[in-house]
């Protein structure tokens, strides 16, 4: 088995806001992969005492240690475990009833013998590439298919949009956003090898259109999945001063890749 981890800062002087992890069990048997974008809050506060670091620290530890321990569980199941756990940590200090609590994505992949599980909630990405090559991304795009008009402020997406029905859900502090993720279950036999990643790692197909799933998926096995992050960093610096590809709101983003050849 081959895995590989690349996370890199949007702005060096800011916290990354995103968490990985692998979880390999003792016993050799299976393993999981999760991956978390923290949501950056806007300047006028969360209604939380902590940084989204804080947040994705806490809610990435406690799927990573479900996600491995737990196969009783299913993994909505273990998202809403994970969050609940997570919510309960500062409850007492801090109004999670606020629409810009700390909150993330999410991407979960649990595999067995038998099968590989996944879960996707909010807009990172996980790709399964198969034994003959051919690359399926899993993908929550509720966010995606929102009219542009729609994210015109950030007050109407807390208003209207964000956790509700009709508009897309985050990991945040309502357990009960894990029935709304995109969940599955196929042979393990399948799935050769699979990547996560978020949203400031699959600019280079989102935004940039450099390539399509397969393309990118093929730099991340071939070349390491650094250099997709360094050609998104090279693709975000030539854009930076025309910022010609709307619906990019920083030049830099947290960029987070996990690859996992099972």
């Amino acid at each position: 088995m081959r895995t590989e981890l690349v996370t890199e800062p949007g702005d060096p002087s800011r916290p990354n806001e995103d968490f990985a992890s692998v979880g390999l069990p003792a016993s050799g048997q299976g393993g999981c992969a999760i991956l978390l974008d923290g949501v950056t809050p806007p300047h006028d506060g969360t209604g939380c005492v902590h940084s989204v670091p804080w947040f994705t620290a806490r809610l990435g530890g406690a799927l990573t240690e479900l996600t491995v321990s737990r196969g009783d569980l299913t993994l909505p199941e273990v998202l809403t475990r994970a969050i609940g756990q997570t919510s309960r940590a500062h409850v007492d200090t801090c109004d999670l009833s606020h629409p810009r609590t700390p909150q993330a994505t999410a991407v979960l992949a649990r595999w067995s013998a038998d099968t590989l599980e996944y879960l996707v909630l909010s807009d990172s990405a996980l790709l399964l590439r198969s034994p003959s090559g051919t690359v399926t991304p899993v993908l929550d795009d509720r966010l995606a298919r929102l009219p542009r008009s729609a994210l015109a402020t950030d007050a109407l997406v807390d208003a209207t949009l964000r956790n509700k029905e009709g508009g897309f859900f985050t990991a945040a502090a309502d357990p009960s956003v894990a029935e709304h993720a995109v969940t599955g279950t196929v042979p393990r036999h399948e799935v050769r090898a699979l990547a996560a990643l978020t949203d400031g790692a699959t600019r280079w197909t989102e935004k940039f259109q450099e390539g399509d799933w397969t393309a990118l998926f093929d730099i991340v096995a071939k070349e390491g999945a650094r250099s997709l992050v360094d050609r998104v960093r090279e693709l975000e610096a030539a854009d930076a001063g025309e910022r010609a590809f709307l619906g990019r709101g920083k030049t830099h983003d947290d960029a987070t890749v996990v690859y996992v050849e099972l």
